[in-house]
């Protein structure tokens, strides 16, 4: 597998194999209890924000770790028709290094690209346990999160079918879109963006950050008036 490739793609997309620059945990950890790097993570997004709601550092932290999971996975079926082994003991992340998210993976290994593949390597096997990890720290519900997990998709089909054309790799939109289309159509991740232009319907709360505006899928036309939280 082509991960120089991948990388071209955007930053997203980009996927290390070795442990320079970065003092990456397994993700593993993260999901078996020890949340403090996600914590930590919540903490450095609310600072650069510079909100002091916390659920909203915490749904653009996991809408930035979401779509690097979804990116690396989709990028790789349209391209290269496999996947890496992203078994969370061998994905590494490094909380601490700015965004996109920093991730490493160790050892080797590949799968099959279909959507059954994605969606366990993926939804289930990071996004469902990063949601458990994330609401201990922080009460954000379920159905903004699943909001998350599909808008972090579509926005990865959205950046594959601009590159496509410029890479010459024309089918890897059409691919894209095609794998996206059986993902999104699990119970949780259902209606959770709508239309040709596959915009969401819940909001990721960013325009709650000072001058932060709506967000390009964003569920409404124009900032909902602020209340006190």
């Amino acid at each position: 597998m082509d991960l120089t490739e991948l990388d071209a793609v955007g930053g997203f997309f980009a996927l290390r194999t070795d442990p320079s620059g970065g003092n990456g945990a397994p993700l593993a950890r993260l999901y078996a209890g020890e949340t403090a790097p996600l914590t930590s993570r919540i903490d450095t997004v609310a600072a650069r924000l510079g909100t002091g709601e916390r659920r909203v550092a915490a749904s653009v932290a996991h809408l930035g770790l979401a779509a690097r999971l979804w990116s690396i996975a989709l990028g790789s079926a349209a391209l290269h028709g496999e996947i890496p082994d992203l078994d969370p003991g061998r994905l590494h992340w490094a909380p601490e290094r700015s965004a996109p998210d920093d991730l490493w993976l160790t050892g080797s290994g590949s799968l099959s690209a279909t959507a059954v593949t994605l969606r366990e390597a993926v939804q289930y096997g990071h996004l469902v346990p990063l949601a458990d990890a994330l609401r201990q720290d922080t009460p954000v519900s379920r159905q903004l999160l699943w909001g998350n997990a599909g808008s972090a998709l579509a926005g990865a089909v959205r950046m594959l079918a601009d590159w496509a054309p410029r890479g010459g790799r024309t089918a890897v939109g059409e691919r894209a879109a095609a794998l996206a289309a059986e993902l999104l159509s699990h119970p949780d991740l259902a209606g959770t963006v709508r239309g040709p232009a596959m915009r969401r319907s819940t909001c990721c709360l960013y325009y709650r950050v000072p001058g932060g505006g709506l967000c390009g899928d964003c569920v409404f036309d124009r900032p909902p008036r602020r209340t006190a939280q």
